[in-house]
């Protein structure tokens, strides 16, 4: 555990709230001080939940060292059973509350309480959220699950928690495949499930398991105590959801075929409108499923070039790494967000593919950024009916990849035409007209001429270059170079296309310095382009 600004997984107890807070009927007591009680603001505001998550916490403080730190959280037990009257309660402690060693578990056990109650042992300084949420479903799997009569062509949904990348809209996508299949869904868990439906889960014929972050460890105890195979395929974009049925095929013994009349992906990604986009260098970052899903889509159903991948969790590092050596490319497993944004500055890549951090390094390098995986901030929680899963998911991801290098286009475009009265450097968008200043300048005869010049300036849209005119050259936040940009130059840079000028520019100096330049020219910069091209 380290101090971090950003950070890709809370510890392990945040992903016990995941999992608590999905289902229903179901409370959480946490022994944790105050000032860990952080629950309401992650999932109220940021997932926009309409009712608060059912976790209960001793919120000791630094007095109440010197007492009897267990006997708060036994009255804390025994309230929140009083009040929320739950089917049945787990019981766990934040990693601050590790440390004074109370054992809640073994605390709950003498508490007396008419309803079970699964103790977690989550090593808070050992693993972090995604082992939380699978352990915790797990436990609560296997304290609760009883054997039941199985019933063909059922199954049950595994792995979908609260705060997870688009897991509603998923949820509902692969249940109408399913059900298009002939098959019924017996438990969808842990989101939207009571402990009442926990004890049912081995009653389906198999399970579907599409989220191995959060569900594996629960998939593979019901299939070796209850015999339940489950799905190991993920079904992100048009091959993987095709074999997503063919697996269901084996697996049930029937011929079941997609109606695939809802698929637009495969011909959008060969019509005239999207072509133009293939070979875009992509890098991916984010939690190991999506980001696998995620660059198949990207290069064998889009056509783009897979330049880097990498994953947080390293649970999954094998995998993703034997994946990125298939793809000729380099594996990236880090939970440290500017490893990753070194990593994308040295690949310079066209577009990124990644979490809510790789969308804030997008902005500050100028690079256009798709969010495909957690952690995720409100605007990726939509209103709207918007899975990645299933075929409405492929629809979705074609739109997710291709929108922000559409709109970089319309940005180069706007930088060939910089010359124009009306794109020039000065200029913002038109209709911006209400943000503007008045300037003065001389006519040929010594008077002055009122104008206006629109300050939303151009460099709000690329932070590569400085618009005004005298300005250094340097990004917003870096020390200008040593070298001097001659207005020539200058000029000639901006006709770049955006997504590469920043490299461009870095090359050009760093050509200019190894040959002892002090002035880069229009030449210098063409001599530049030629040397990095062999």
């Amino acid at each position: 555990m380290k101090l971090s600004v950003w950070t890709y997984e809370g510890p392990p107890h945040v992903g016990a709230m995941r999992v608590a807070t999905a289902m229903k009927d179901l409370h959480f007591v946490l022994h944790a001080p105050q000032g860990d009680t952080y629950a309401d603001l992650l999932f109220t505001m940021i997932e926009r939940r309409d009712h608060r998550p059912p976790v209960t916490y001793t919120t000791f403080q630094a007095r109440d060292l010197g007492s009897d730190t267990a006997a708060l959280f036994r009255d804390a037990l025994r309230d929140a059973y009083d009040r929320f009257q739950p089917q049945a309660m787990i019981v766990g402690a934040s990693c601050t509350a590790e440390l004074i060693q109370d054992d809640p578990g073994g605390l709950s056990e003498t508490a007396g309480l008419p309803c079970p109650i699964i103790p977690l042992e989550l090593p808070s300084y050992q693993r972090k959220e995604c082992f939380g949420a699978d352990e915790t479903f797990f436990q609560i799997v296997r304290a609760l699950s009883c054997p039941q009569e199985r019933q063909a062509m059922t199954c049950n949904i595994l792995g979908p928690t609260a705060l997870g990348f688009r897991h509603r809209d998923d949820v509902a996508e692969i249940k109408r495949l399913l059900e298009e299949l002939g098959v019924t869904v017996n438990v969808i868990a842990p989101l939207g499930a009571t402990p009442a439906d926990i004890t049912r889960l081995p009653a389906a014929e198999f399970n579907v398991l599409l989220y191995p972050e959060t569900g594996e460890s629960a998939a593979r105890w019901l299939e070796r105590e209850h015999g339940q195979p489950f799905t190991k395929t993920v079904p992100i974009g048009v091959g993987a959801t095709r074999e997503f049925v063919a697996e269901i095929s084996r697996i049930t013994g029937r011929d079941l075929t997609l109606d695939e009349a809802r698929l637009r992906l495969p011909w959008w990604s060969r019509s005239v409108d999207s072509t133009y986009l293939t070979g875009k260098r992509v890098f991916l970052f984010g939690d190991a499923t999506h980001v696998m899903a995620a660059a198949r889509v990207a290069r064998d159903e889009i056509g783009f070039e897979v330049v880097g991948m990498g994953c947080y969790n390293r649970e999954f590092a094998r995998s993703l790494r034997v994946m990125a050596k298939d793809y000729g490319v380099p594996a990236l497993i880090t939970d440290d967000y500017l490893e990753v944004e070194a990593e994308i500055e040295r690949l310079a890549p066209e577009m990124i593919l990644g979490t809510q951090m790789e969308r804030h390094i997008g902005k500050r390098l100028g690079i256009p950024c798709a969010v495909i995986s957690a952690p995720v901030h409100v605007q990726d929680f939509p209103a709207r009916y918007s899975p990645v899963m299933g075929l409405e998911g492929a629809n979705v991801l074609f739109d997710t990849f291709v929108h922000p290098l559409v709109m970089g286009l319309e940005e180069h475009l706007l930088a060939m035409f910089r010359e124009d009265f009306e794109f020039h450097d000065a200029a913002g968008p038109s209709h911006h007209g209400h943000n503007t200043v008045r300037i003065e300048s001389a006519d040929a005869s010594g008077g002055s001429i009122s104008g206006q010049v629109k300050t939303d300036r151009a460099e709000r849209r690329d932070p590569t270059w400085t618009a005004v005119e005298g300005a250094s050259m340097a990004p917003e936040g870096e020390p200008a170079s040593e070298v001097i940009w001659l207005s020539e130059a200058e000029k000639e840079l901006r006709k770049v296309p955006f997504f590469v000028r920043g490299k461009a520019k870095r090359n050009t100096e760093a050509f200019a310095a190894e040959r002892g330049l002090s002035e880069i020219s229009r030449e210098t910069l063409y001599d530049a382009k030629a040397h990095y091209a062999r």
